[in-house]
């Protein structure tokens, strides 16, 4: 018996929020080490440099900055964004004139998850504007771009609350919305074509294709979804971090001053941690939210 459509949801929600906490605290410290190369490319020789200053300047905790908020953002992003991704299964299934428990090709499925990104990125911005200043604040205040002490959660949003208001935590969000709906097509889209392709060779159910190949689809959809929106998200580290001096500039503008001073090279700076935490990160995430929504389900089977 297929559960309540509000049951359903609260499910999706809790699984998400499961696998977004899998995911971060799979790959927190390559994350961080992301968005300190988008911010400050020069800063750094490539990935293992920038781990090495990293922890020699703070220490292992310096690869830990920005948990807290990497915590909130992913299983905020994560519980709505599958809560959302389930309502807009069913949207397709109603616009399409399909049974509500018939089963969606895999590129109606990366549909779904494109427009479900939308929803989610509204709770995604906010934390994730805390999260990437906080990760970059050592070099801000080190260039003297900024004062001193503001290197916890709350001093942060007392920061952004006292200089910009409410909407200033939504400094991003055109661009966070610009890289989440195609990037999320290509995720879930790579996502359920590796699961079907695991489950044609495998001779079973999709659900049945076991812990290493959700693994490795969950991997190989965040590889997809990051090699096709990295500038963006290139551009979106660099507004959040930036505007921290006051210095506001658009998604067009900032991509291209960095383009025209810096080289298109440097809207591509971090994606070696990036690609390296994607399989373990990823993979944890579907494993997380799977495992999760599998079990509650079973409560319903008849």
């Amino acid at each position: 018996m297929a559960p309540h459509p509000v049951v359903q949801a609260i499910i999706d929600l809790s699984a998400g929020a499961v696998g977004g906490a899998a995911c971060v605290l799979t790959g927190q410290p390559m994350d961080t080490a992301k968005v300190k190369m988008q911010t400050f490319p020069s800063l750094y020789r490539g990935f293992l440099h920038c781990v090495a200053s990293t922890y020699r300047q703070v220490g292992m905790r310096g690869l830990y900055q920005g948990t807290t908020p990497a915590l909130m953002a992913n299983i905020a992003e994560n519980s709505v964004l599958f809560m959302s991704y389930g309502f807009c299964q069913q949207v397709i299934r109603f616009t399409a004139g399909l049974d509500n428990e018939a089963v969606l090709s895999d590129m109606q499925k990366a549909c779904a998850g494109s427009v479900a990104s939308i929803f989610s990125s509204l709770v995604l911005c906010p934390t994730e504007l805390v999260k990437c200043r906080l990760q970059a604040m050592y070099e801000m205040e080190a260039s003297g771009k900024i004062a001193g002490g503001q290197n916890t959660v709350w001093s942060v949003v007392k920061t952004v609350m006292r200089t910009d208001g409410p909407l200033g935590f939504f400094q991003g969000l055109t661009t966070t919305i610009a890289r989440e709906v195609p990037g999320y097509f290509c995720f879930f889209g790579a996502y359920e074509l590796c699961r079907s392709a695991f489950a044609d060779y495998m001779k079973c159910d999709k659900d049945d294709i076991g812990v290493a190949p959700i693994v490795f689809s969950g991997g190989f959809g965040g590889a997809c979804l990051w090699l096709v929106v990295y500038p963006m998200d290139c551009v979106k580290s660099r507004i959040q971090v930036m505007s921290m001096t006051g210095k506001q500039q658009g998604f067009f503008k900032t991509f291209m001053t960095i383009s025209r001073t810096e080289g298109v090279r440097a809207l591509y700076s971090g994606l070696t941690p990036t690609m390296v935490r994607t399989f373990p990160a990823n993979g944890a995430l579907f494993l997380g939210y799977e495992a999760s929504r599998k079990l509650m389900m079973k409560q319903f089977d008849s």
